[in-house]
């Protein structure tokens, strides 16, 4: 019995530890909260073979009751001449955060490992009871979080944010965040080892505290109903100390709203408002609405747009008109820096080349991209598509694998959920089919309905060639059947043959749901000129999309498209000296800003395409 107990508290003991260091509940629409931003310079230091996180055994030092003074996140400094400490954060070299460190650092360019970044600071709450919490908007890949030696937890996923309360830890004077950032690719990962872009490592969007009230605004979901767009409905969660029976007020002038909520015994408020006022969010007039919360101790505004977006049949229907989707694919590197795109800057000006081809629509590929970017879409009135990194090959019969995706996928779903720009949830690209992975990809479609039942569902799925002509593609994929929108990647002209090999193949597809091509594409170096037939010329390029917007076009439900890619972006797979030289040359636009011959063939599309 005594044996039994010892084991019985060690395994509660380790859930415990466990479950603490999961972040806290993400908190939404940080770019309107109170803020103390800590981006700028931090000291690093490399670590491949993890010294400051393992002892010479490969223990975790955080797990052990008293950590070594040589463990990194304790950030101890030297008592006397005899101590023996082996690293020193406020000797290191700094790099700027946010900001991937393999363009910042000629060295760090293919490192794939262990970073360790360290950030000084002061920080006085304006109220004693005052929540505070630490954000980070992303890093890739695992990161280890401590504040002031204390670990606060760990996060796993590149591309999405996460959050801990760190109100008890933090002093007025000489605070330090400690974040280890491990960017190896592995097998049982999302997206797993083998992709097709960059590896950036490091913390690559912005780092803030944000300060709330002892309760506060933690979540909410607005949006017109699924049947009347005449009703605003959503929910309101408060969070905190005591948030059940609290009085909420939800507004919105400018309609002329203004509403009195309480919550329940958890905290949430539910709501319904009519109202013959709205004036509809559309690429064509993207109106945005300021909607502020209120409570006794909390005033929080959010700028949403208010749209339906449906299917009939072969139609994509936004606010019940049929629509095209005019796009383009798009990776999430910076025009002006040529790394980790994190900036508003970058975002205005990618988002500028797209309104500028007769665009209305963009594939954010193949993750999450910055908060940036689908915030100013809502501006510009661009619809996004937006993906979870399930991405080729992964580990289909992992559960843990399966967790990490779908985990993901919530924090990309609660991130987002209320900007009007976001139309598509994507679930994967181009993932082999069999039985483990439809049950993995089906899952995850259900939980994303459960979550959003508001949004249209895709994935790149597989298509397939007839057995009696070649020449003729079929969609078989099983998850058809499953999502709104049928989306695949082609490539044509490219992996498969030359240009005229378009002029004799055709689809012909059995569903009756709208197609939306999610790739198409052939690479190009910018500047380099010669015949049509010449690979990597300007020319190939251009020739290849007049040939295949012409076999498209012979698509009866075809609804839209997303072209393989808007810029030239980074690859390992691209080494071609001369040509690649670790750049995928498919953009219709340099990595230097240059536009490509087929960009105009493109806009020129567009520009009749209705």
């Amino acid at each position: 019995m005594k044996k039994f107990l010892l084991v019985l508290l060690f395994v509660l003991g380790h859930h415990t530890i466990i479950r603490s260091q999961a972040p806290d509940a993400l908190l939404i629409n940080t770019h309107n909260r109170k803020t103390t931003t800590l981006n700028g310079s931090w000291h690093y230091i490399v670590d491949p073979y993890e010294n400051g996180y393992y002892n010479y055994r490969y223990e975790p030092f955080d797990q052990q009751k008293q950590p070594s003074a040589n463990a990194y996140f304790t950030n101890t400094k030297p008592q006397s001449p005899s101590d023996l400490i082996e690293y020193n954060f406020d000797e290191a070299n700094t790099i700027q955060v946010p900001g991937d460190w393999n363009t910042q650092t000629e060295k760090l360019y293919y490192y794939e490992g262990s970073i360790w970044y360290k950030k000084s600071f002061d920080y006085t709450k304006a109220k004693d009871d005052n929540k505070v919490f630490l954000y980070v908007g992303a890093a890739n890949y695992k990161t280890e979080a401590y504040l002031n030696g204390k670990k606060l937890g760990t996060h796993i996923g590149g591309f999405t944010p996460f959050n801990f309360e760190v109100t008890q830890l933090l002093k007025e004077k000489d605070n330090f965040i400690i974040l280890k950032v491990d960017n190896k690719r592995t097998k049982e990962g999302v997206p797993t080892l083998n992709t097709d872009w960059w590896n950036y490592g490091g913390i690559t969007r912005d780092v803030k505290l944000i300060k709330t009230p002892p309760t506060y605004v933690g979540d909410y979901f607005i949006h017109l109903d699924n049947e009347d767009n005449t009703i605003i409905t959503g929910e309101i969660n408060l969070l905190g100390e005591a948030p059940q029976e609290r009085k909420v007020t939800l507004e919105i002038s400018e309609l002329g709203i203004k509403k009195n909520l309480i919550t329940d015994a958890l905290g949430k408020a539910t709501f319904q408002i009519k109202s013959r006022k709205i004036e509809y969010w559309s690429p064509r007039t993207p109106k945005l609405y300021t909607v502020t919360f209120t409570t006794d101790d909390e005033e929080l505004h959010d700028q949403i747009g208010f749209r339906t977006i449906t299917t009939r049949n072969r139609d994509i229907l936004l606010n019940g008109v049929p629509i095209v989707l005019k796009g383009i694919s798009l990776h999430e590197e910076s025009p002006i820096t040529k790394g980790r795109a994190n900036s508003r800057a970058d975002a205005k000006k990618v988002l500028g080349w797209i309104k500028e081809m007769g665009g209305n629509y963009v594939r954010l590929s193949h993750y999450p991209h910055n908060e940036h970017i689908v915030r100013l879409a809502d501006e510009m009135g661009i619809m996004v598509w937006e993906e979870n990194p399930v991405y080729w090959t992964i580990q289909w019969s992992n559960p843990d694998t399966y967790a990490n995706a779908e985990n993901q996928l919530k924090e990309m779903i609660q991130r987002d959920k209320n900007r009007a720009a976001v139309i598509i949830w994507s679930m994967a690209n181009e993932t082999p089919v069999s039985d483990a992975r439809n049950n993995f990809l089906s899952s995850l479609i259900k939980t994303t309905r459960k979550t959003d039942p508001t949004r249209l569902i895709s994935a790149a799925l597989e298509q397939s060639s007839s057995e009696i002509n070649p020449n003729i593609k079929h969609i078989d994929d099983p998850l058809a059947n499953l999502v709104d929108i049928l989306s695949f990647n082609q490539y044509l002209g490219w992996y498969v043959g030359t240009p005229e090999i378009c002029k004799i193949t055709k689809w012909e597809i059995d569903q009756n749901k709208p197609v939306v091509i999610s790739e198409f594409g052939a690479g190009a170096k910018q500047g380099l000129h010669g015949d049509k037939n010449a690979r990597w010329t300007e020319e190939y390029q251009e020739y290849l999309y007049m040939e295949t917007l012409e076999m498209l076009q012979k698509i009866d439900q075809l609804r839209g498209m997303s072209p393989w890619i808007l810029v030239d972006f980074r690859s390992p797979r691209r080494p071609l000296p001369k040509i690649q030289d670790d750049y995928n040359r498919k953009g219709l636009i340099s990595e230097d800003g240059k536009k490509k011959k087929a960009f105009w063939v493109l806009k020129n599309f567009y520009n009749t395409w209705e």
